[in-house]
Order: structure tokens, then C-alpha cells, then sequence
């Protein structure tokens, strides 16, 4: 089955032949990767609206390929293998970001230890782990500094009591959150486990806009990542994300509850199945005294003098 990606490449590449040019002669235009040129020819990679309307400028296409980029509704069709490089430029590029996560932590909220745990998990290579970890702290940076994007979260409770990496990193990472929280362009919010009659959503979600307004709706199945541009859709989405917000904790709120969570994990109580087995030798003993108490006392034989 042809797909709209590789009718848009076919598309291309006959305008830049037509225009006697090499697909390394339209990169440098552009201008981009040479490797972009190629994979968006191929159909492999779902071009961006700045990149059709260069492509338009530089082969004089009378704007073809920008009108057919925007009549396609490429993202619920197209699958990306390099969903997670696109995710990350829209990180480098978003002017806000609002975000739902159910399990962990999101990962421009993490910290090293938090992130290197996580990826350990499915990483054998320690090398390969540190350069995930650099990549992720990296994207970070422009959020943490002064003026940067907005950055709203609001995190399942689940987040906070799901362990990941030990007690000591899950009290760093409760740590960071409230110093990332004060900043002036950050919200974290937590929906707490006690209030299931809260709507939440039945996957974590982003809600991205970037410098030119588009908007798009981000959410992660098991080894894939969604983007999906629907005006509908992000109207949906971003409507049920606001209600979300609006029921949940208050920032200050939310800052109160990781502080307590935090300060639980400052506390090394034994591990859950050594409590269980000292709750257990405990009751154990207890049904021994009473089970001696209630026996029948017989007389002791004394000796005769």
C-alpha cells in the first residue's frame, strides 16, 4: 500500500530532477541534513510544512508540494521510526508544553539517577545508557533557564510512590521537583490516588505548541510514539487536560504532598517483604501465648522435703 509519505516523495523528487538538482544541491538550500532529502524522497520520514514551502521556493514548484502538505492528515496514517528524534526537536523548539504522565516521571523532569535507572532497565551497554542520559538532560536546559517555555505537569500520585532506582533517588527526585516547581515559567500539579473520581486520561499526553502555532497532541503505546495535528483532536484533548488541571492538587498543594512523600523516602523503613515476614513472626508469637494461656494449668509435683 503506497502511503502519503512516499506519494510526497515522488512528488519531490520529480520537481528537484526537474530542477537538475542532487539531493545534496537541495539540502544546502534548504537548508538541512542531506539524509532528510533522502528519507523524505523515500517515503520514510513525514516532512514538516516549513520544509514543503522551502522545497517549493527553491525548485519554483508554484507551491505545489505546500498544498499537498496541507491536504494530507499524515499523522494517524504514517508510522516514524524516528518518532522520538521528532519529539525531541519539538522540545527544542515548543513555546509550551503541557503535559500528563500516569506512571513516572516525564522526562524533562527527571534527574540523572532517576533517568539512568530507567534506561538501565532495557540498556545493557552502560555506555549506551550515559548517552541516553546526556540526551535527555540536554533537552532539559532551555525549560530551567530564565524566560524559558511554559512547562505545565500534572502527574498520577503513582509517579511519586513508584519506585524507581531506590529510596535515595526517588528522594532526589521528589527534591528536584520542588526546586524545578518554584521556577517562574513551571507548574507541577499531582492528582491524587485518593480522588478516583477524578477523569483522567487513559494514557500520558502532551500537548506541544510551537513558534509558529501549530499544535499538536503526543502520546507514547508500548514502542512507538503519536502525533496528530487534528485541531479537533488537540481541542479535545486540551479541553480534558484543563478540567484535569482544575481538579487536581494546587501547585502549593502539590508542592506539600512531594515534600511528605519525599520525607517518607528520608525514612529507610524495611523493605515490604521485611515487614511482612516481622508482621508475621509477631503474630505468630502472639497466637503462642495465647494458645499456652489457655491450656489447662495442672499442678506442678514439688518434691517432699
Amino acid at each position: 500500500m503506497t502511503t502519503n509519505a512516499a506519494l510526497f516523495g515522488e512528488l519531490l523528487r520529480h520537481f528537484r530532477e526537474g530542477a537538475l538538482l542532487t539531493q545534496e544541491a537541495l539540502a544546502r538550500a534548504i537548508p538541512c541534513d542531506r539524509s532528510l532529502v533522502a528519507r523524505v524522497e523515500a517515503g520514510t520520514r513525514v516532512p514538516q510544512e516549513p520544509f514543503a514551502k522551502k522545497c517549493d521556493e527553491v525548485l519554483c514548484t508554484g507551491g505545489a508540494l505546500g498544498r499537498l502538505w496541507g491536504r494530507v492528515d499524515w499523522y494517524p496514517q504514517v508510522e516514524h521510526p524516528d518518532w522520538f528524534e521528532r519529539r525531541a526537536r519539538m522540545d527544542a523548539e515548543a513555546v509550551s508544553l503541557r503535559v500528563y504522565q500516569t506512571h513516572v516521571m516525564p522526562g524533562l523532569l527527571q534527574t540523572p539517577d532517576y533517568a539512568a535507572a530507567l534506561f538501565a532497565r532495557r540498556l545493557p551497554q552502560a555506555h549506551d545508557v550515559e548517552d541516553r542520559v546526556r540526551a535527555r538532560l540536554s533537552r532539559q536546559q532551555r525549560f530551567y533557564a530564565e524566560g524559558g517555555p511554559y512547562y505545565f505537569a500534572v502527574l498520577d500520585e503513582t509517579c511519586l510512590r513508584h519506585v524507581v532506582g531506590g529510596r535515595e533517588v526517588m528522594r532526589e527526585q521528589c527534591a528536584h521537583l520542588l526546586r524545578v516547581g518554584a521556577l517562574a515559567n513551571i507548574r507541577i500539579q499531582v492528582v491524587p490516588l485518593g480522588r478516583p473520581e477524578i477523569d483522567r486520561p487513559d494514557t500520558s499526553l502532551s500537548l506541544i505548541r510551537l513558534p509558529d502555532g501549530h499544535e499538536w497532541v503526543y502520546s507514547e503505546s508500548l514502542d512507538r510514539g503519536h502525533f496528530n495535528d487534528d485541531p479537533a483532536a488537540f481541542l479535545s484533548h486540551s479541553q480534558t487536560y484543563d478540567v484535569l488541571r482544575a481538579d487536581s492538587l494546587s501547585a502549593p498543594e502539590s508542592a506539600a504532598l512531594i515534600s511528605d512523600v519525599m520525607e517518607g523516602y528520608e525514612h529507610h523503613e524495611p523493605a515490604r517483604t521485611e515487614r511482612d515476614h516481622l508482621d508475621q513472626e509477631q503474630l505468630q508469637r502472639s497466637k503462642r501465648r495465647r494458645l499456652h494461656r489457655s491450656q489447662p494449668r495442672l499442678p506442678r509435683r514439688r518434691p517432699r522435703p
